[in-house]
């Protein structure tokens, strides 16, 4: 990446939610955020401790709140219920829906080494797990309730909720993947350890794109690129659009960086990058330009890739894991929300988090 200086935040957007602790972690929903989505006058949030979304609304003063929360158990069939998490890491709203994907990824055990001791701390290693519902790829109707105000359902009318096939182990994509040169092999591998890990969604008509944190190869992050259809009513499938394979597969030059999220501005795609597995370091968001016309699987030129910003950056807090279009701080404007926020964007009273806006341009 270039020197740059970090982006300054032209604007904070208070996001308050309910007093609400979700299950698996002892944070607060408001310090575990893990994707956002706009629409009208709605941001859709999602935690990747849970299977469900937080919708905000606008409020007169401009923050947001109002906090409802859907469970994703009643909308679609989850193998593992609501009780599964799925590592929600990406959310879209395109075209009146709401699209959702799981990380896809196993996770090893965690040594716990102030609970045990160190033959036993090393045996916890050994196991790796895997949730299926994390292997969830889907859109949820969007129905408008009053102006501006979304709220999921699992139908409105003809428009169904529907996924790509999940299984109790692995779900379609996942399948898709698993004879492939370059991703088959880190299948087995947890995400934290350079594994399987998708972080970004972006949709555009029937076209999606999923952006890896991991694995990164050789400093090249990947984005995968699928054409989805209807199978039945609540099944998605992607067609075969690159020789025998379901997608196509975009390796870009991140300087070994790995995507967190990604969003469409105009035919460019917006790629939030930072570090892979459990490293800390910058975050930058970065330009494909035209990336909407690429047709065929490859390894994008390099002079099409250029450095928007370089995010703030401090040690062990404020994560960047989302990006939005913000039309309401100019031309270029972007929301960013973080994981792990810093205190001084916290106010634990109301459950509130405040997320940065930047206007690179």
């Amino acid at each position: 990446m270039p020197n740059t200086s970090p982006a300054e935040a032209i604007d904070q957007v208070p996001l308050t939610f309910s007093d609400w602790t979700p299950r698996h972690t002892e944070d607060p929903l408001h310090k575990d955020l893990s994707a956002v989505a706009r629409i009208g006058d709605c941001l859709f949030l999602a935690c990747d401790e849970t299977a469900s979304v937080e919708r905000l609304r606008r409020l007169d003063d401009g923050s947001f709140g109002d906090h409802q929360q859907f469970s994703l158990d009643a909308l679609v069939r989850l193998p593992a219920g609501a009780e599964g998490e799925m590592d929600i890491e990406g959310l879209c709203a395109a075209d009146g829906f709401l699209w959702v994907v799981g990380s896809h990824s196993g996770k090893r055990s965690k040594p716990k080494r102030n609970e045990n001791d160190r033959a036993q701390a090393l045996q916890n290693m050994e196991e790796i797990e895997r949730e299926p519902n994390r292997s969830f790829l889907g859109r949820i109707p969007l129905i408008e309730e009053a102006p501006g105000l979304f709220t999921p359902a699992r139908s409105d009318g003809e428009r169904q909720a529907a996924w790509l096939k999940l299984g109790k182990k692995r779900g379609a994509l996942e399948r898709w993947l698993a004879e492939d040169p370059h991703l088959g092999p880190f299948l087995a591998v947890p995400s934290k350890e350079n594994g399987l890990d998708i972080e970004g969604l972006a949709v555009r008509g029937n076209r999606l794109w999923l952006g890896l944190r991991g694995p990164v190869l050789r400093g090249h992050a990947v984005v995968l690129d699928l054409e989805l259809r209807q199978k039945a009513p609540d099944r998605l499938k992607a067609r075969r659009i690159d020789g025998q394979r379901r997608y196509r597969k975009h390796l870009l030059d991140t300087r070994g960086l790995g995507i967190r999220d990604m969003r469409f501005e105009g035919d460019d795609l917006l790629l939030l990058v930072g570090p892979t597995m459990s490293l800390e370091g910058p975050a930058y968001v970065l330009r494909w330009r035209d990336a909407a016309h690429d047709n065929a699987s490859g390894v994008i030129d390099p002079e099409r890739i250029e450095t928007v910003a370089e995010l703030p950056y401090q040690l062990h807090v404020d994560h960047p894991e989302g990006i939005e279009l913000w039309p309401e701080g100019g031309a270029g404007a972007l929301l960013i929300i973080y994981d792990a926020p810093a205190l001084e964007r916290t106010n634990a009273d109301t459950s509130t988090v405040r997320a940065d806006v930047i206007c690179p341009s």
